[in-house]
């Protein structure tokens, strides 16, 4: 019998960009619900849950028919002022069950739809009692910081001259320019944070994404701890998750203690010995795939959290430690999933959309070159028809006014 044919998972496959672009709507789709239900003592457990089962209504009004896996990428999470990582809580925790908002406080909602093993992940930050009104003091250096270093990341991860505009011989002189390095960017970052007062989270890493895989082989770490460094900068067809963690205070880490309750399979084998670590593994493998879960989703969360030991230790399970800020400063973080094109940076699912003139501070970024970066597109402009002109971010917005982001390119 003859092969079947190799399915090609890569963005040269316009199916794999499709999927990406659906899985990215649902994504920003119920983001922009769970960040309506934010409000001071509203239970973070059942903010999840309901996030959850929203995450699956809407994936399952796509591809209904067709033999396509297809659920959640990334469960809904909602980490409080001072957490760093995203958090969720356990029902049968007595104590973090109870665990509620707190007005004023920086939240953090991260969440993913997967179609075909092709996932998109979006974060964004909620001030718990701020839907109306201005925002000002530490609260609006805090977004704004985060809002600009992820606009500068997001410029400084582009290819060289792959957007570049002039004539043919500024455009041969922007494609010479060597791309910038791991440690270039956490210091051009450095200074977008600091303009506000605000630091870098340590060791905040983006990944390369791939199918059924949201931590591959390449990734950038920003302001890295000791020991740690990142592999490899973006490429033309390749897709990241793109996180950008800011914090008031030191931007310092550490581990709270609390119980880890998210987990991911990895690709180790291990032969089980207790029933309930198989029937765990079994449950995670059905439902989940290679993605992020939280033991709160699984049927029986007490069996789940007997099993789950055995399978953390021999390394068929990942666990994602709940890591908050040292000095219990609040951090804010947004997460975005992008696709490196021939015609440059496509947001496949990002946060809505900043109203910037909603944030007052008297701190603004002075620095030339990061505002010229700035102002920079991060893809070319559309030659269709009927699409929409883009909105360059004026320098005077980075300087402390507002300005829309400019409209995306279109990947063809």
């Amino acid at each position: 019998m003859a092969e079947a044919a190799a399915v090609d998972y890569t963005l040269a496959n316009p199916d794999t960009i499709t999927k990406y672009k659906v899985a990215g709507e649902i994504s920003q789709k119920v983001l922009k619900e769970v960040a309506g239900w934010i409000k001071a003592d509203a239970s973070i457990v059942e903010l999840c849950e309901r996030g959850d089962q929203l995450l699956a209504e809407e994936v399952g009004k796509v591809y209904k028919g067709k033999k396509v896996l297809k659920g959640i990428g990334h469960c809904t999470t909602i980490s409080p002022s001072a957490y760093v990582t995203p958090y969720t809580p356990l029902k049968s925790d007595t104590e973090e069950a109870a665990a509620t908002l707190k007005e004023g406080e920086v939240v953090k909602i991260q969440l993913g739809a997967q179609i075909d093993g092709f996932c998109t992940i979006v974060c964004d930050n909620v001030i718990v009692g701020a839907s109306e009104g201005e925002v000002t003091g530490r609260e609006a250096d805090l977004i704004l910081a985060t809002y600009y270093a992820n606009e500068l990341l997001l410029r400084l991860m582009v290819p060289p001259g792959l957007v570049a505009h002039g004539d043919e011989e500024e455009q041969k002189k922007a494609a010479s320019k060597k791309a910038y390095t791991q440690s270039q960017i956490t210091n051009m970052l450095e200074k977008v944070t600091k303009a506000y007062g605000c630091n870098l989270v340590e060791s905040t890493t983006i990944w390369l994404f791939e199918h059924n895989e949201i931590e591959s082989k390449k990734k950038i770490i920003l302001a890295p701890g000791e020991g740690v460094r990142g592999e490899g900068l973006p490429e033309i067809g390749e897709v990241w998750g793109v996180e950008m963690g800011v914090s008031l205070g030191s931007g310092k880490v550490k581990n709270n203690g609390n119980r880890t309750t998210l987990h991911r399979r990895t690709a180790t084998t291990y032969q089980l010995k207790r029933p309930t670590s198989r029937s765990l593994l079994s449950e995670v493998v059905k439902k989940f795939g290679t993605f992020p879960f939280s033991l709160r989703q699984l049927e029986d969360e007490k069996s789940a959290k007997v099993g789950v030991v055995e399978c953390v230790r021999s390394g068929v399970l990942r666990q994602y430690e709940v890591v908050v800020e040292k000095d219990s400063s609040p951090v804010a973080r947004l997460f975005s999933t992008v696709a490196i094109t021939k015609n440059g940076m496509q947001r496949l699912a990002q946060p809505a959309a900043l109203d910037l003139s909603k944030y007052k501070s008297d701190k603004k970024i002075e620095d030339e070159e990061i505002l010229k970066i700035l102002e920079q597109p991060i893809g070319k402009t559309s030659t269709k028809k009927n699409k929409k002109k883009k909105k360059k971010p004026a320098k005077k917005a980075a300087a402390g006014g507002a300005a829309e982001e400019e409209e995306e390119s279109d990947e063809e």
